[in-house]
């Protein structure tokens, strides 16, 4: 009689981005699958992007809510994506990541200051399942201009991952890639990495419902948000055989699951960060309306703290950073918070007055300004119009688009066209998102870890800003 084949469910999810209200449904998928395993050995990797500063929980924890749930779920193992690696200090993440109970595996993310990696993180890891040995490395995606700026060194993950991949594949049964690069990137390393049984892949928020099977290896991707969980199945014959693939697939997840442990857990990170996040920061006199398709003083606000914060000559921001207007009384951290939850930071950049000019025309257009946005730290709906600090604006409101005529004034003078000016404006405009010549610019240089909401609570407090904000920067000929 022929013994059983041995066999190895692996279980991964990516990009949940701090969606808290899927993780006990996730966290349910999980228990199932665990169960139809049997007393078969399950492992559960995460491709990073768990955390995300956009919610309560995780802002008002610095993270430790997203811990407690990876703990909870029981995770084998872990990598980071760009959300932990450029939106937490280096301090944040060693405190945050030090009470993680599995390993975080990146192999292209060392601290500046030594070469090394940090000591909560692993170039690798070889974890035994049931005399099963599995290598684990992983890589993020690497924004080495940004990751400099926080004390990192982003090193070229292909070249790490070759090097991981040399040494463990003799030593493990099976070896498994956590891919915080995107789909181009895993087809790519599918193609020149040896020995490795699948790529559990992120960033790009793809869905493979079957995996990619490239040159012997699994491309696999699980979307976004917790609504898939990815499953694998490997089986070989005996321990003198190799594991093949036998089942690859995404578990859709159904919202309405629940987790006994999981949802408690989350609800009470979301009753701490609330009670974090009620700092007084401001007390308004008045309430700062918000227009997206148009100028409003809130949004002249957001760009009156760029201008400030950055020094720069001009400042222009897009209003779709901002969710709704800022009221009269009390403002909590909490409520900037909700307001511009977006993780993205200023910069600035030497750009040409032809630029500017072309940014402020398709301000004017309805093409621009309800422009759906997604990605780059981007936690709007819509692009919205463009705010100025720095500039006045002439323009003809009935003409048709980019037939304006319109005249800008930068401290009194004309823009000239061939003329470079220093402006303070957003990081995500440098990846040519949105409102496209304001990537054109040279010289950039990013803020880091300051997030637009930390500016506008500088500027709240700063005397006359209230008032500044009413002035008019778009002014009508016909009026």
């Amino acid at each position: 009689m022929r013994p059983e084949p041995q066999r190895l469910t692996l279980l991964h999810t990516n990009d949940i981005h701090s969606h808290f209200e899927m993780m006990s449904p996730v966290a349910a998928v999980i228990a199932r699958s665990r169960k139809e395993a049997g007393e078969g050995p399950v492992l559960l990797l995460d491709i990073g992007d768990h955390m995300d500063r956009a919610a309560v929980e995780t802002e008002g924890t610095m993270g430790q809510a997203n811990i407690d749930i990876l703990n909870l779920t029981g995770y084998d193992a872990v990598t980071i994506g760009n959300n932990e690696g450029l939106t937490f200090s280096q301090d944040m993440l060693s405190a945050v990541f030090s009470g993680l109970q599995c390993p975080v595996v990146c192999c292209n993310f060392v601290e500046t200051a030594t070469g090394m990696p940090p000591h909560w993180m692993k170039r690798h890891a070889i974890l035994e399942k049931d005399g099963i040995r599995i290598g684990v490395t992983g890589a993020t995606v690497a924004f080495a201009s940004f990751y400099s700026l926080l004390g990192w060194d982003a090193l070229d993950p292909e070249q790490a991952l070759l090097e991981q991949c040399r040494i463990l594949a003799p030593q493990v049964d099976l070896l498994f890639v956590l891919s915080h690069l995107g789909l181009p990137a895993d087809r790519l390393l599918a193609e020149r990495l040896e020995g490795v049984h699948a790529i559990l892949g992120g960033h790009t928020h793809h869905v493979l419902e079957e995996p990619l099977m490239i040159n012997g290896t699994a491309v696999c991707g699980a979307g976004k948000f917790g609504r898939f969980v990815g499953r694998l199945v490997f089986e070989r014959e005996d321990s003198a055989a190799e594991f093949r693939l036998v089942t690859g697939e995404c578990l859709p997840v159904d919202p309405a699951l629940i987790e006994d442990s999981i949802g408690p857990a989350a609800a009470t990170h979301l009753r701490h960060g609330r009670e974090v996040l009620q700092e007084t920061v401001a007390i308004s006199d008045r309430e700062l309306a918000l227009d997206l398709k148009g100028e409003s003083p809130f949004g002249n606000l957001l760009a009156q703290a760029v201008r400030r914060f950055t020094g720069s000559q001009l400042a222009i921001v897009n209003t779709g950073q901002l969710l709704g207007p800022l009221p009269e009384g009390e403002i909590t951290s909490g409520m900037l918070h909700g307001l511009c939850p977006s993780p993205i930071n200023p910069c600035t950049v030497r750009l040409k007055g032809r630029d500017i000019r072309t940014a402020l025309e398709q301000s004017l257009t309805e093409e621009f300004r309800s422009k759906v946005i997604y990605g780059y730290g981007f936690r709007g709906h819509y692009l919205g119009s463009l705010a100025v600090d720095g500039l006045d604006i002439l323009y003809d409101p009935g003409s048709l688009p980019f037939d304006s005529e319109m005249v800008v004034y930068v401290g009194g003078d004309p823009l000239e066209d061939e003329r470079d000016y220093d402006v303070g404006t957003l990081d995500m405009f440098t990846f040519r998102i949105g409102y496209e010549s304001l990537a054109s610019g040279e010289d950039a240089v990013f803020m880091l870890p300051h997030f637009l909401r930390d500016l506008l609570r500088i500027e709240l407090q700063r005397p006359g800003s209230l008032e500044e904000c009413g002035n008019i920067r778009f002014k009508s000929k016909q009026g």
